[in-house]
């Protein structure tokens, strides 16, 4: 076994995974796992530039990081960043943050890699299963981009768009600072538009269609499963692996894109730092499935994080 810590800083919160891996027989344990919403992506598609006040939530969130890899001593550590580092013209601050507080330098991976790595997370426990035909498409909604992968037991095609619940939230919804509460139809018709023209981008290099199983990944979607199951708190066992209809979905995203921030903020599994995103987050999820006529999403909580702890191993 080895020791190892994987840090996965997206558009709209920074997670950690400290695990002993095996590569020979391909298990990999568990020994803390935990997410901070930090919202680094806070304002990136309008200014071009990550704000102060997001850098310094990040930075103090990789200081409590720091000490929890110390403390369980990982051999080998990897920080990966996505998309909204990718875009902001002010990274090289960023980067010298993390580098002064963790001792390593962020990688500030292409959307090819971060497609990459998000399958082989997702994929790795549900090789030999006979319930889940292949080819797998993964999806994988962040905040600032949509990752699409197609494959089997490897890789065969991947795309990145931008088309995350943070930034569809900020581009349409939010107006001198306030989000739309709950958005106008015609603020979700533009939601759709912007997705469809995603998917259009996306399916002439990634075979979306050719898919057998849907698996999605990440806040949208396991909130999403965590509302399904009606439970009474976030439930990462139960979430794991679960399934959710197309029909359940579709409910849900309803609900979700008609209600107020307080009702949203109500129901017991949503995060606190979700409940402005996660319309935005639940529409691409049921575009998606419209598109390729999937009757069902099989929910995953491993995903990039778990692919990047491979990496390390």
């Amino acid at each position: 076994m080895t020791r190892v810590a994987a840090i996965d800083c997206g558009t709209n919160s920074i997670r950690l995974l400290v695990a002993d891996a095996d590569p020979a027989t391909g298990e990999l344990v568990d020994l803390d796992r935990r997410m901070t919403i930090v919202r680094l992506g806070q304002g990136v598609d309008r200014t071009g530039r990550l704000a102060p006040e997001a850098l310094e939530r990040t930075f103090a969130a990789c200081r409590e990081y720091a000490a929890i890899v110390k403390e369980h001593g990982a051999e080998r550590l990897r920080f990966v960043a996505t998309s909204a580092s990718r875009d902001a013209e002010n990274r090289d601050e960023f980067v010298r943050g993390v580098l002064d507080i963790l001792g390593v330098e962020p990688e500030v991976i292409s959307g090819d890699q971060e497609a990459e790595f998000s399958f082989t997370g997702a994929t790795k426990e549900l090789t030999g299963r006979d319930d889940l035909a292949k080819p797998y498409l993964v999806v994988d909604i962040g905040g600032g981009s949509t990752e699409f992968v197609v494959g089997e037991d490897h890789v065969r095609a991947a795309r990145s768009v931008d088309i995350g619940c943070v930034r569809m939230t900020e581009r349409h919804l939010v107006h001198d600072g306030v989000v739309s509460d709950p958005p106008a139809r015609e603020q979700i018709e533009a939601i759709r538009a912007d997705i469809e023209a995603a998917l259009d981008l996306a399916e002439p290099s990634v075979p979306l269609r050719a898919a057998r199983t849907l698996v999605g990944l990440a806040g949208s979607v396991t909130t999403i499963s965590a509302i399904a199951q009606d439970l009474p708190e976030y439930d990462s066992e139960a979430i794991h692996h679960s399934r959710v209809s197309y029909d359940r979905v579709r409910e849900i995203t309803e609900r979700l894109l008609s209600a107020t921030h307080a009702e949203r903020a109500a129901i017991p599994s949503m995060h606190p730092g979700r409940v402005d995103v996660i319309g935005a987050g639940a529409l691409v999820l049921l575009s998606v499935m419209e598109r390729i006529g999937a009757d069902e999403v099989v929910v995953s909580e491993h995903d990039i994080l778990d692919g990047i702890a491979w990496s390390v191993a």
